[in-house]
């Protein structure tokens, strides 16, 4: 599987956009901390179209070390999640 790194996202978007290297990479980045933020404050962001970003929680739960067979804990977390909507599903199965 091929990635897009940031660069070449910035890249797409100038092309798509007009909009300057700059102003493209500053757009792109407020939105990642836009996302991060509203995230952070346990809020989704929900784009229809292209989906939802949300945080789910993870109960602690008990794990076993590959290494040595022993059993340890792993604490309670929240995980970020990213659930793809019905336009974005299409635009990949064409």
């Amino acid at each position: 599987m091929k990635y897009l790194n940031k660069s070449a996202v910035v890249s797409s978007m100038v092309k798509k956009t007009g909009l300057t290297k700059k102003d493209a990479t500053a757009a792109l980045s407020a939105f990642v901390d836009t996302v991060s933020a509203a995230l952070a404050k346990k809020q989704g962001v929900r784009l229809i179209g292209f989906g939802s970003f949300k945080v789910n929680h993870r109960k602690a739960r008990k794990g076993r070390n590959p290494q040595t067979g022993k059993p340890l804990k792993i604490a309670a977390r929240d995980v970020p999640a990213f659930k793809a909507g019905q336009g974005l599903k299409k635009a990949v199965n064409k």
